[in-house]
């Protein structure tokens, strides 16, 4: 629709767009600057040795100088997570979905599930390294478990949050339950599926992190969590801040690839991805 000189408005509403969003990456970054502008001054001002508090220059040139130990560690960190996660959203959402066929079956297994997720990680992670074949493999089984169950419990919530007059509507048509789980219940449980993808990725990353502490994995196939560790006990603090801020960016990256997926899959339709216009 035109206004009154003939001109559509679509450009006017597409460069306020692309403005608002140069201004949400910006205004972040300008944040982060300034707070690397003001740990720059504290540095040089008070004189703190770099063993204490390193500078912004120390870390940057222990990121150049320790690359070749900090990559294949960095490597190690990232794939314990991203295959635990995989493993969690499998696993989750295929224990949920066997959760809710019957009442009875999510009142037998259910509090299994939350024994799992209420117990230490740190408590049964000797236990794992005792029974399973390789340290590698027990960090993933580690990280599995920690980014379980809220996967499992926010799609075993969407699975049941689906509104009664569809499911009424469905059975009416004589559609089978597979037919109703396929075309009713998994798609109105995405909103809910997508918040445990998100919790799950920053927890797979925490629990691999913890995991390798509690394993105390060391040698050429360890993660960053060990050279943490090995920077500790070397004092030397330029290297662990570089690995603390690797695990950060890490972090930062599975937080925006998993809120974009919720964004590819919410955005036409939910409202908690719809663009308002007030």
């Amino acid at each position: 629709m035109s206004d009154e000189t003939g001109t559509s408005p679509r450009p006017f509403a597409t460069s306020a767009r692309r403005c608002d969003l140069a201004w949400r990456i910006a205004v972040p970054l300008l944040v982060i600057a300034l707070l690397v502008l003001i740990w720059y001054a504290y540095v040089k001002l008070s004189g703190v040795p770099p063993y204490i508090l390193p500078g912004p220059a120390a870390v940057a040139n222990a990121f150049v100088t320790d690359w070749a130990t900090l990559a294949p560690a960095f490597w190690v960190t990232t794939k314990i997570t991203f295959l635990s996660l995989m493993l969690a959203l499998v696993g989750g959402v295929g224990f949920a979905i066997f959760l809710v066929q019957s009442r009875w079956i999510e009142l037998a297994f259910y509090p299994l599930a939350v024994i799992l997720q209420v117990t230490p990680i740190v408590a049964i992670s000797p236990l794992i390294l005792i029974y399973a074949p390789s340290t590698q493999i027990a960090l993933l089984i580690c990280a599995f478990l920690v980014a379980f169950f809220p996967i499992l419990s926010n799609m075993v919530q969407g699975l049941k949050s689906v509104d009664h007059n569809l499911i009424n509507l469905f059975e009416l048509y004589g559609a089978s339950r597979w037919q109703t789980l396929l075309y009713l219940k998994l798609p109105a449980a995405q909103p809910y599926f997508m918040t445990g993808l998100r919790i799950g990725g920053g927890l797979a990353l925490i629990a691999a992190v913890v995991a390798e502490f509690a394993a105390g994995s060391a040698g050429a196939g360890s993660g960053l969590a060990f050279r943490l560790l090995e920077a500790q006990y070397r004092l030397n603090i330029p290297r662990l801040f570089a690995a603390l801020l690797m695990l950060s960016l890490l972090g930062v990256a599975i937080f925006a690839v998993t809120s974009f997926i919720s964004w590819l899959a919410l955005h036409r339709w939910h409202e908690s991805s719809l663009k308002r216009e007030n």
